[in-house]
């Protein structure tokens, strides 16, 4: 047998020092090193938590169905948020050994047991994302807390500020719809025609040098309107006459505005306020039940006008038409009733965008939020595949909306006319922004879910 020459290594010798060099990157891997510590074997869909220990994630599962506990089944340190894949180590597994997962995960799908329990864990981790911030956004979820909170301060304060603010203003402006229109001045006169349209400026000197207070202004016909020195135009005329006639029949001056309207009604624009924003379809079947003249005809002509006037129609004839909705605007209303209800109170404040500028446009974003917030609402019962309790969730939504309604009626006249005013101005100017951090977090959470 040849030996080898001298100074030259041997087979072995060479193989173990080949090993042992620090260039060498090929060390033996075994399935051991990648194993579960509840079933010890290797791991499919690992899933680590806070603690750091990995199981498989149906091992988990099983422990938490029988044992109903959130904590680690090795150190018992309680988890937070809802455990998620390990996908890097998922990844390396099945990578480093494909026979062996393959044929776990044949027999995970053959167990029924740890099929159904899969499933509850997955469900009480859907639910656990519905009610309560994830692990993986905990800062996030922190810096929000601060920053409503310091949100919530800031806006009491300006709550308080603009309750007393819009308080003096509307002592001054809704005089008239308290005020008996035999008492008025001339200049109140002015006032009252001034609320009919822009197109009022023409006459305000006219009446103005006549002296026309509210007793004379009751005396006037439509022939004295139509001669000098008034000499109304006959599409303005009509307007001043219709709403004449509903001076003398209240006996004031009947709302033409929010503000107005307010006024007049305190407790029912309240309840309208909050019943539109959590609740648009009892809200608008309320208005048709009890108000049907005097606010829902307004409202349905002003969103559903008729196609014959078109868009030259002016507001203030809008609010004054009496007429019975046709079926080509019920049609239309009902439609969006149905389907897209905030979009009915968006356009209504559209139209009000020369009278109310700032307010209209708060209640047409918050109308678009309360929207996708809805549509949230309807994917979270859709992807859940709970239709079938939607009966049972438009019922206590029914019967929690109605007894508010009760509340208010009951208890409204004990109510502090300051705290009124305080929660109205909130749900009209705030509730956005509060809307908007909602529709943050639903989108967070929708990212979530999906990833």
């Amino acid at each position: 047998m040849e030996e080898p020459p001298q100074g030259a290594l041997s087979p072995e010798v060479r193989e173990e020092e080949e090993e042992a060099r620090p260039g060498n990157t090929s060390p033996q891997i075994s399935i051991s090193e990648f194993s579960c510590h509840c079933c010890y074997d290797i791991l499919v869909n690992p899933t680590t938590l806070n603690c750091g220990h990995s199981f498989c994630r149906h091992c988990l599962a099983l422990w938490w169905v029988s044992s109903k506990k959130t904590e680690c089944p090795e150190c018992r340190e309680k988890w937070e948020g809802f455990p998620k894949v390990n996908i890097l180590l998922r990844d390396a597994v099945e990578k480093l050994f494909p026979d062996a997962i393959r044929m776990r995960l044949e027999d995970i799908q053959q167990n029924q047991d740890m099929v159904q329990s899969l499933a509850a864990f997955q469900k009480y981790g859907n639910d656990q994302l519905s009610l309560a911030p994830s692990a993986g956004r905990a800062h996030q979820q922190r810096g929000g807390g601060f920053f409503s909170g310091v949100l919530t301060a800031l806006t009491g304060v300006a709550v308080v500020l603009l309750v007393y603010h819009w308080s003096r203003r509307e002592s001054e402006h809704d005089l008239l719809v308290h005020k008996a229109v035999t008492k008025w001045t001339a200049e109140e006169v002015v006032l009252w025609l001034e609320q009919l349209g822009p197109w009022a400026a023409l006459y305000r000197d006219r009446f103005l040098s006549q002296r026309v207070n509210g007793r004379l202004l009751l005396t006037l016909t439509e022939e004295e309107f139509s001669r000098a020195p008034y000499a109304v135009e006959n599409s303005h005329r009509r307007a001043i006459l219709m709403e004449l006639e509903r001076v003398k029949a209240l006996g004031v001056k009947p709302p033409q505005n929010l503000w107005e309207y307010k006024a007049v009604n305190p407790g029912r624009s309240l309840f309208l306020l909050y019943a539109l924003k959590s609740s648009p379809r009892l809200g608008l079947l309320y208005l048709y039940l009890f108000d049907y003249t005097d606010t829902f005809l307004p409202f349905i002509h002003t969103i559903c006008p008729l196609q014959e006037d078109g868009a030259a129609e002016d507001l203030v004839a809008k609010l004054l038409d009496l007429r019975e909705p046709t079926w080509r605007q019920w049609r239309e209303f009902l439609v969006k009733y149905s389907f897209l209800p905030y979009q009915l109170i968006a356009e209504f404040a559209w139209d009000w965008l020369e009278v109310h500028y700032w307010t209209s446009r708060f209640l047409i974003v918050n109308a678009m939020l309360l929207s996708v917030l809805e549509l949230f609402s309807f994917w979270r019962i859709w992807s859940r595949s709970e239709l079938k309790t939607v009966p049972q969730r438009m019922w206590s939504h029914f019967w929690k909306v109605s007894t508010q309604g009760l509340f208010v009626a009951m208890f409204w006249p004990l109510i502090p006319q300051f705290v009124c005013n305080c929660l109205f101005y909130w749900a009209l100017y705030f509730n956005p922004i509060i809307n908007i951090d909602l529709v943050v977090k639903e989108v967070r959470r929708l990212e979530t879910q999906v990833l």
